[in-house]
């Protein structure tokens, strides 16, 4: 209790919300469970995982390490035969068109950028725009991508429930399962974005389209380079 500078009855009822009778029974179980992994083979290393931050973290800290956290959910949980699926559609798209708007706007450019740089042809839909409409009249036979955070955007909705009356094939990045956009898509891939502070995380969303791209770029790399 002191190195964590709080209570004994603190670290008390910490140990019964875990299920235990009390601390005793904690400490028996965790000394049960150092056992079993050293029979199995784990090395020091592998049982002496430092956390990121000290138990007293900043608020900085807490929000760094809540990115830490999304980049490993993300990561955890990526379906690779989604990820294929994806990277293989955008390399043989003969037009891409991105559909995010507000701050997922952002994103959908930064790809955008990167698939340019492969000679890949795209377009954003960032708004509700008489051009932006345009172009989503113009979605025959392309690829569609549509970003989500939280509850979509009427404009990427659109264009998802537009595509497969275009033969537009669909792809959403959205940060939940029951998103609208994912549900309407013919593939998904999904970021974890839980973030302590007043707006949502995207470290995730960013190492993901990231990797999305080079997965594209790995294809053929000579003929990228």
């Amino acid at each position: 209790a002191r190195r964590a500078n709080t209570s004994s009855s603190t670290v008390v009822r910490f140990a019964q919300a875990l299920g235990f009778e009390g601390f005793p029974e904690l400490q028996a179980a965790a000394r049960d469970e150092y056992r079993r992994a050293r029979e199995n083979g784990a090395t020091a290393q592998d049982l002496t995982t430092q956390p990121l931050f000290p138990i007293d973290q900043t608020e900085f800290e807490t929000a760094l390490g809540a990115d830490h956290a999304n980049m490993a959910e993300t990561a955890r949980k990526v379906d690779r035969d989604e990820v294929t699926a994806a990277v293989d559609l955008i390399s043989r798209a003969e037009r891409i068109v991105l559909c995010g708007t507000d701050q997922m706007a952002f994103f959908a450019s930064y790809l955008r950028h990167l698939l340019m740089l492969l000679d890949l042809r795209c377009e954003v839909v960032a708004s509700p725009s008489q051009e932006g409409l345009a172009r989503l009249g113009r979605i025959d036979q392309s690829t569609v991508l549509g970003f989500s955070a939280g509850r979509p955007h009427p404009p990427v909705v659109r264009a998802m429930k537009l595509a497969p009356h275009r033969r537009a094939a669909t792809i959403a990045i959205a940060d939940a399962t029951l998103s609208e956009v994912a549900k309407l898509a013919d593939h998904k891939l999904y970021y974890s974005s839980n973030s302590p502070a007043y707006v949502r995380s995207h470290s995730a969303l960013l190492a993901l389209i990231q990797a999305l791209a080079y997965g594209v770029y790995a294809l053929d790399e000579s003929a990228y380079s």
